[in-house]
């Protein structure tokens, strides 16, 4: 799905739309076209599109400011599914993601990812009253009768694997969307995505919560935490460096905390994104 709408960030300057048909990828050809392609998994407060068409989100907003201080005004975005985002910047369908995806190393075997974006823990949306009291991902490995929802290409299903949760146990949603209606109609007994898409669910969705109190899962002797980053083919080196660049350095401002916190981010996972670094995490250390 494409957007189909002219909107401008009032704040960033940063207009969103249907650019010309010319395949913008290196950073020569983006500032001198004045416009690039990216995408977004359309999953609140992450990256999705309003009901006025205008993209939203920490990864817009922040990919909104950071082009600005390149030059480059305009985004032309494209909305897909999170595990379509990769194989479709792979497949030169658009020249960056704005997701906030976890850098992971197997994801960093196929694409660049910049510096940390954002830093978020786990949650699970659970049936109001949470029945099956679940606290934990480790809650749903003990008993083999559940069922949890994931999104299709999400890391969660790693965390899953590692720690021995059968397949047999996971049920694939396509999108965060799906989430909702999945629990309610009891499909699954919990959904599991990062503790921010959960408390967004939460606040747009009726006999559901947030499973509270909650413990990230443990996996290899170490608790999960998720970083997201903005991501770019590997030949597109000098963009991504420039982009990189000016990423970091508004990472140092004001203004890059507000945005965060504006969507619910806590002070310490600001904080916690600002102090990781990319080859760490895709060494993961």
């Amino acid at each position: 799905m494409r957007s189909n709408f002219y909107r401008s960030f009032a704040a960033m300057g940063l207009t969103i739309g249907l650019a010309a048909s010319a395949h913008a990828a290196s950073l020569d050809q983006v500032k001198k076209d004045g416009y690039i392609r990216g995408a977004s998994a359309n999953e609140v407060p992450y990256s999705y599109m309003d009901e006025s068409g205008a993209a939203k989100g920490i990864g817009p907003d922040v990919a909104a400011a950071v082009l600005k201080s390149m030059g480059v005004k305009e985004v032309d975005w494209t909305v897909t599914p999170f595990g379509s985002l990769i194989p479709g910047l792979k497949a030169k369908r658009f020249d960056f993601v704005a997701a906030e995806q976890n850098i992971l190393p197997e994801r960093c075997k196929q694409v660049q990812f910049t510096t940390p974006n954002s830093s978020y823990g786990e949650g699970l949306l659970v049936p109001k009253g949470n029945p099956k009291k679940l606290h934990s991902y480790e809650d749903i490995k003990k008993d083999p009768s559940l069922k949890v929802a994931i999104v299709s290409g999400a890391d969660q299903l790693d965390f899953f694997h590692g720690l021995g949760i059968p397949d047999s146990q996971i049920v694939m949603i396509q999108a965060n969307a799906d989430a909702l209606s999945t629990i309610q109609t009891g499909r699954a007994d919990a959904y599991a995505a990062t503790e921010l898409t959960v408390a967004k669910l939460v606040q747009g969705g009726t006999n559901v919560e947030q499973a509270a109190p909650f413990t990230d899962p443990i996996i290899q002797g170490k608790s999960v935490r998720s970083y997201g980053g903005f991501d770019f083919r590997p030949e597109d080196n000098d963009l991504y460096k420039e982009f990189n660049t000016a990423l970091a350095a508004f990472k140092k401002t004001d203004d890059y905390k507000k945005i965060l916190m504006s969507y619910g981010l806590s002070a310490e996972s600001v904080e916690a994104a600002r102090t990781k670094n990319t080859e760490d995490l895709c060494a993961g250390k």
